[in-house]
This record gives C-alpha cells, structure tokens and sequence, in this order.
C-alpha cells in the first residue's frame, strides 16, 4: 500500500517538474532574438505619490454618518475597467462577517475625512471630552501636541449620511459571477 502511494507521488511531481520546465525560455540559438522593449519615457512617472491613499489600508475603513454614528465599514471598492472607482461597498450589521448586510453606495455618495471622529459620548459631567482624556479629577488635557497626527496613506473614516436601519433597508449587493 505505501508502495502505491509512493509510486504516485512520485508521478505527480514528475507532471508538476514538466509543466515547470515547460515555462522555461528556451536558450537555443535556432530560434529568433526578441527585440529588446522599447525604451519608456519615465519622465513623465512621478518619483513620488504624495497625496495619494492606499486602498488596501482603507477596507475595513468605519462608516459614520453625519451624527457621527457609526453604521458600517468598508468591505470592498469596484472599479471601471480603467481602474476609476465606482461604488463602495458597505458592510452593515453582523458580527464578525456573519450577518452582514452588504450594499454598493456610488463613489461620489461617500466623503473621507482625515480628521478623527468627534468624539460625543456623554460623561459623569454632562459635557463631552475629547477622545484620551480621562474621567480622574486632576488628570491633564490631551494637549494638540499628544494628538497624533493624520496618516498620509489612508484617511481616518469614511462618511455617508444614512442611518443603519436605512443602509439595510437599501438592496443587498452580492458578487455575481
């Protein structure tokens, strides 16, 4: 029996070796030069892309709306096929993936903010604080100096001015194939 499974891994690997060798170059001299590519004009390629997100850093991006509420996250973003962003779809309620309720939002529909989310939660005194500043009598301010300061790569959040009962009202989109 273990001969058996021997003698077929053996073949197996032997296949995968030929498909592999098979994608070689082939280095002989009866077969025609490639002409070298022609030469690009790089000048016109920015050295550097300041200014420019990274998309993979803004997937699972939080969605608030203009209440600062929070009513998603950014699952995906669907282009053109010149690569322009088109829609960005939102995942909606769930837990870890389970239950959530996907929906495309046009690209133009959502605005991205740099700046952190205000925070508004009430506290013991009735007036709002500012996210890291403790509740202790005597402790001291987060001063604009301790803020950290926005990352140029991704924005903070994404905005969509929808309630989360609104949002799973919209029709659910689904990846067809």
């Amino acid at each position: 029996m273990l001969a058996k499974y021997t003698v077929a891994g053996l073949a197996g690997t032997a296949l995968l070796a030929t498909v592999a060798f098979a994608q070689q170059p082939s280095t002989s001299t009866d077969s025609p030069k490639m002409a070298p590519a022609a030469a690009s004009d790089t000048s016109s390629i920015p050295s550097t892309f300041q200014g420019n997100w990274r998309a993979s850093k803004m997937v699972g991006l939080s969605v608030y709306n203009e209440k600062n509420e929070s009513v998603g996250s950014i699952n995906d973003f669907l282009t053109d096929k010149n690569g322009k962003i088109t829609a960005v779809i939102i995942g909606v309620g769930g837990f870890l993936g389970v239950g959530e309720h996907l929906v495309a939002i046009p690209f133009e529909k959502v605005k991205f903010s740099t700046e952190p989310v205000a925070y508004t939660g009430a506290s013991n005194t009735g007036t709002a604080k500012p996210p890291g500043s403790s509740s202790t009598t005597g402790a001291a301010t987060t001063s604009p100096a301790n803020q950290a300061k926005p990352n140029p790569w991704y924005p903070d959040h994404a905005v969509f001015n929808a309630t989360k009962d609104e949002l799973k009202a919209m029709p659910e989109f689904k990846y067809s194939t």
